[in-house]
């Protein structure tokens, strides 16, 4: 099997690393349908999972090279690129495990994209973030002008697109696009110290969570509130939840 993609379970974290280097892991063909399915392998055999790049870079984004000889082809030959790529990072949302994008280097079209359908991002201090389709006429094909305006606002989105500005780690932490950016000393320990310590956690409890905020984005306040009710009842009469209450209660009893 191609190493276009590596992949690694430790102590309940799965790792997966977009392994092109050369090519600064742009997405082809083939790195998009591994993604997908290996996110979808890993969800059941680990609790969480996190996607890196290797070579100090996360993902520049789609191939041109391909691209140019699937363009020759023909409309119908360069569907799969983005049908392959869409299906990884839709799928995220539908993972019962928290997926965490670790970014370091750049990240720019695609790799922004892969970075916003994520559920959390850690970036390095010194990483390099932007939708940079305009800079060479071209439109977002992985779901970036879809996800960005709801993340950060239609002004905000709307005007990163358009002008395909360079985005500081400290300015994607300030616009909510990442949980936290890590100092480049510390960044390889300290992503897989916050991946153990999401994994330490009761399966049920994060998957319910995960559940919750991403449906609930999509409805009502009052209909999310709903979910929410039913979910909590569902939740705390379940076995797991039981044994949480009564670790608590234990630990306060003894202090």
């Amino acid at each position: 099997m191609s190493d276009i993609v590596l992949t690694e379970v430790s102590e309940g974290v799965a790792t997966i690393t977009l392994n092109r280097p050369e090519q600064m892991n742009a997405i082809s063909v083939e790195l998009g349908a591994r993604l997908h399915a290996e996110l979808l392998t890993l969800a059941a055999a680990a609790d969480v999972i996190v996607i890196r790049g290797s070579g100090g870079n996360f993902c520049v984004g789609g191939d041109f090279r391909e691209l140019e000889q699937l363009r020759a082809q023909g409309r119908a030959a360069m569907a799969p690129l983005f049908t392959n790529f869409r299906a990884a990072c839709d799928a995220i949302a539908t993972l019962p495990v928290p997926v965490v994008c670790a970014v370091e280097g750049y990240a720019m079209a695609g790799g922004f994209e892969l970075m916003q359908a994520a559920d959390i991002v850690l970036i390095h201090e010194q990483a390099v973030v932007a939708d940079t389709h305009s800079r060479f006429g071209q439109i977002p094909g992985g779901g970036g002008s879809q996800r960005l305006p709801r993340l950060v606002g239609r002004q905000r989105a709307l005007a990163h697109i358009l002008t395909g500005d360079s985005l500081s780690a400290d300015e994607v932490v300030a616009w909510g696009l990442a949980y936290r950016k890590l100092a480049a000393a510390e960044f390889d320990t300290a992503v897989t110290a916050f991946a153990r310590r999401l994994a330490s956690k009761d399966r049920a409890a994060l998957a319910e969570i995960k559940h919750l905020v991403g449906t609930g984005l999509s409805l009502p306040l009052t209909e999310g509130l709903d979910l929410e009710f039913d979910a909590v009842l569902d939740h705390l009469s379940g076995a797991t939840a039981g044994a949480g209450i009564a670790s608590f209660t234990t630990d306060r009893g003894s202090k």
